[in-house]
């Protein structure tokens, strides 16, 4: 288990899972962006890498931001949002980019992750296979919902319930997520739209923000808790990212209530 503190106090430092020629793998911290989108000037997981790996400058695909001016995303194969924690796969060499990212593109990669919900989700196992598209009234959200705006996307979600309880009188439920597919903002946006969002998600539970205890809880309740993938040399591999303290934290919260 690792231990954090509240996010003005967070540490911002990825932590190495694994580490070869060719990747390097890491538990990225909530609070911290993957890398800069042309207005926020903090620091990113781009920044660290290339710090710590300077051979992976450039490693990747262009990218640019809403007014045309280049991203700089040198090594990154998928993305984390700012206040998900939890595993990331970076690449350092190009090679091992172009073989990372054909898996998460064909959905070869398995993911899981782990969340707090807001509420009693009845059912424990199932799937959520609804497309997303924008949010019709608020740019920065995406949508699983009637309404939504632009192209759909297909988006397919498993989700299986490990606990449910109280605290404080308020339900919540505990579950394990596994999208099939990497939309932005799926897990977010597909749990919002069962009326279930995650606990501490300001964007997509913001009905909730002055009406719910948020289990005691100071961040958003996503972290990044599995990754399995193929690497370079053809070998298979299971990374995993340590619970957070605060989710011991919470399951144990919703578990003494039951009893």
């Amino acid at each position: 288990m690792e231990e954090e503190t509240a996010k003005e106090g967070n540490n911002l430092e990825p932590v190495i899972l694994f580490e070869t020629d060719d990747v390097l793998v890491i538990n990225k911290p909530y609070g911290l962006i993957v890398h800069g989108d042309g207005k926020d000037t903090g620091p990113t997981v781009v920044d660290w890498l290339l710090a710590r790996a300077p051979e992976a400058k450039g490693v990747g695909e262009e990218a640019k931001d809403q007014s045309g001016s280049p991203l700089d995303r040198s090594g990154v194969v998928h993305r984390l949002d700012r206040d998900t924690s939890g595993v990331m796969i970076l690449a350092k060499k190009q090679e091992a980019f172009e073989k990372l990212k054909y898996q998460f593109h064909e959905r070869l990669v398995r993911k899981e992750y782990r969340a707090f919900v807001y509420g009693r989700l009845n059912d424990r196992w199932g799937t959520v296979n609804r497309p997303i598209g924008r949010h019709a009234k608020d740019p920065r959200r995406r949508s699983a919902e009637r309404g939504a705006k632009g192209v759909l996307r297909e988006a397919i979600t498993n989700f299986e319930r490990i606990g449910m309880g109280e605290h404080k009188e308020e339900p919540f439920s505990y579950v394990k997520l596994f999208p099939k597919t990497g939309r932005t903002h799926q897990l977010r946006a597909h749990l919002r739209a069962l009326d279930r969002p995650i606990v501490g998600d300001t964007l997509y539970a913001e009905y909730k923000q002055d009406r719910s205890n948020h289990l005691d809880c100071k961040r958003l309740m996503l972290h990044a808790h599995t990754l399995e993938i193929s690497l370079s040399d053809g070998t298979e591999e299971r990374f995993i990212a340590p619970l957070p303290q605060s989710f011991e934290d919470a399951a144990d919260r919703i578990e003494e209530e039951v009893l």
